[in-house]
């Protein structure tokens, strides 16, 4: 069976569509910009989704083992009674007593051992990157390679630039306007947003944390790379919600 290449990358002929990896530049909201711009690739080793969330204990430390723990820890093992028996009758039995009652009790409570969730950061995504050439390495591998290292790298960095000079830049303007000043004090663009089509799940909006290119993978004489496994690490713009986790499924784009 050949498959139907759309887009850049190697011909996976033979293997499942769910398994080669789609991925395009997207908006902010996560629809497509560029349809014929997409480079399908395999994942290959750990393809691994992680999720962290922070859940907090902010009433912990609120029993009498925070306020006073040496006290605390010979009440509750009982070590306060030589004491006791240091001290005169009276003092010495009300403290022997009140050791007896607080052997094997503890403050912990559900209350001050409650969690609490305190937030998660976006969602990441760390695999690796195959792209190889049956035929063609320019058109299968270095095709891709670059449009990659093209989204993930920022579309335009000002040579020069501070908010001094945004300012001066921006009243010498003949019209004088917030977008005109937000230009000028932010003069460069930031790299592209994308999506991932993997599995029957859409992944976007993504940004690009970091990508490796391995250099010493096998080339051609020409020196066009034949095989790259390209280690990279994606995240989601923001913290997602079960929703978007739903929304993950749908039609594929």
């Amino acid at each position: 069976m050949v498959l139907p290449f759309t887009g850049m990358g190697s011909l996976w002929d033979g293997i499942n569509p769910s398994l080669i990896a789609s991925i395009y530049e997207v908006d902010h909201k996560g629809e497509p910009l560029d349809e014929s711009a997409r480079v399908r690739c395999l994942f290959v080793d750990d393809a691994n989704l992680e999720a962290t969330f922070n859940w907090q204990s902010p009433f912990d430390g609120a029993g009498p083992e925070a306020r006073a723990p040496t006290l605390a820890a010979m009440l509750q093992s009982g070590a306060i009674q030589p004491i006791a028996e240091r001290l005169g009758e009276g003092a010495g039995n009300a403290t022997k007593e009140v050791s007896e009652t607080a052997r094997g009790r503890t403050g912990i409570t559900k209350l001050n051992s409650t969690q609490v969730f305190s937030g998660m950061p976006p969602i990441r995504l760390q695999t690796t990157l195959m792209l190889r050439a049956w035929r063609d390495p320019g058109a299968e591998v270095e095709e891709p390679l670059d449009q990659l290292m093209r989204w993930v790298l920022p579309q335009y960095l000002a040579p020069e630039g501070t908010l001094l000079t945004a300012a001066l830049d921006w009243y010498q303007q003949g019209e004088r306007d917030v977008n005109g000043f937000v230009e000028a004090a932010m003069p460069s663009a930031a790299p592209s947003l994308l999506a991932i089509r993997y599995k029957g799940r859409t992944y976007a909006p993504m940004v690009v944390e970091s990508i490796g290119v391995p250099l010493n993978s096998p080339s051609d004489k020409f020196g066009r790379f034949i095989q790259l496994q390209l280690p990279v690490t994606f995240s989601t713009l923001t913290a997602i919600d079960r929703h978007d986790w739903d929304a993950m499924k749908g039609e594929s784009r």
